[in-house]
Order: C-alpha cells, then structure tokens, then sequence
C-alpha cells in the first residue's frame, strides 16, 4: 500500500511539473500564453483546471436608423444696386454667359442665379442700409467663385447664408428693370441689350413692373 501510494504522489508530482514546464513556455510566447493551472481535489480524486471566464456579447441585430440629411445648404452671394450690377459693369455680361456655356460643354448643373430684390437680404439690415434699391444679387454655392467675383466687380457686397431648400434660398420679389439708355456711346463694344439677365434668373422667376 505504502508503495502504491508512493507511485500515486510520484505521478501526480510528475503531472505538475509537466504542466508547470509547459505553462512557463507558453509564457515565453505572449501570444500562447494561458492562465497559471490550478490542480484541486474532486470526490476523491485530483483534476486540473484552468480559471478560464467567458464573456458573453450581446449583439444586437437589429440595424440602426439612418441618419437624416438635415443640414442646411451654404450659398454664397455679392450684392449691389441693380444699375450698377446689370448696367454699368462692362464685363459682368459676358462672365455669366461664358460660365453658363462652360456649364453646358461639361454637362453641369447650374450653381449659380441673379436674383432682383432677394428675400434673403432682410437678414442682412447692416448691407441692406448701404444699398440703393433695386437691388440685384449673384448667388452661388461655390464660394471660392464668388470669391474671384468679388475681385473682379469690387463695388459689391460680400456674404453668405443657409437654408433648407434652393427654393428657399432663391426666394425673391423680381421687378422688371429698365434702364435708360445714353445719349452718346464711346465704347468699343456694344452697349447691354434689356433683359440679357433673364437667363440666370431663378427657375420659374416671374418679373412684374414697378
């Protein structure tokens, strides 16, 4: 009895060494490594084991809402008397029409509208004190371009505002402009003709006379 208890004492020394080896070289690769084994009595008899914890992830199946588009949209725009814009300036003409042809060989949507007498101004009282009525604006969303707009008019007004649709940032009460023409013309080229503005006026824009 005492020799088979001795062999019993000797095997399950053996079997810890074994474990405690191979656990130490586990330990030598992080990515291998396991928990120190934990030998404890079972009814009797001895059994390894291993403080092992499971977690358990609750996934949620069902998929999120997406997300609404709500934010509002940037448009930029210069604003001056309408005389100023549609009358005096030599070379206003003929930088919207070449836009609007460049717009058209490149399949673009248009950006950018003349819009008379804006609704958008009324949030504006510090530019509307300094303007002559009529007014006329150019309006775009691309600001850089309104930007190099701004250089090449100069006596305009610069600034920007949101709003939810086009609709509403192209809002305005259109008149219909007439400007007299002069006595005497010097220039090289041909004085504006009326209404040359009317296709960048906003879609379905009715004028009336005042």
């Amino acid at each position: 009895m005492l020799a088979s208890t001795a062999l019993n004492l000797g095997s399950l020394g053996s079997c810890i060494v074994n474990v405690s080896a191979h656990s130490c070289h586990l330990q030598s690769l992080p990515f291998l490594a396991l928990p120190n084994p934990i030998v404890k009595p079972f009814h009797g008899s001895w059994k390894l084991t291993t403080p092992f914890k499971t977690a358990v992830a609750a996934v949620d199946s069902s998929q999120p809402a997406q997300k609404q588009d709500t934010e509002r949209k940037k448009y930029y725009f210069l604003v001056a008397n309408a005389k100023f814009m549609l009358d005096e300036e030599e070379h206003f003409q003929e930088q919207l029409f070449e836009r609007l042809r460049l717009f058209g060989e490149r399949n673009m949507e248009q950006d950018f509208w003349l819009l008379i007498e804006p609704k958008f101004l009324d949030k504006f009282p510090n530019i509307t004190k300094r303007l002559k009525r009529p007014a006329v604006a150019l309006v775009s969303t691309n600001g850089p371009w309104i930007t190099f707009m701004k250089l090449r008019l100069d006596r305009v007004l610069q600034e920007s505002y949101e709003a939810d649709s086009l609709e509403e940032a192209l809002a305005c009460t259109p008149v219909s402009l007439k400007f007299e023409k002069p006595e005497k013309w010097v220039a090289p080229y041909p004085k504006y003709e009326s209404e040359w503005w009317t296709p960048f006026l906003p879609p379905g824009s009715q004028t009336s006379k005042v």
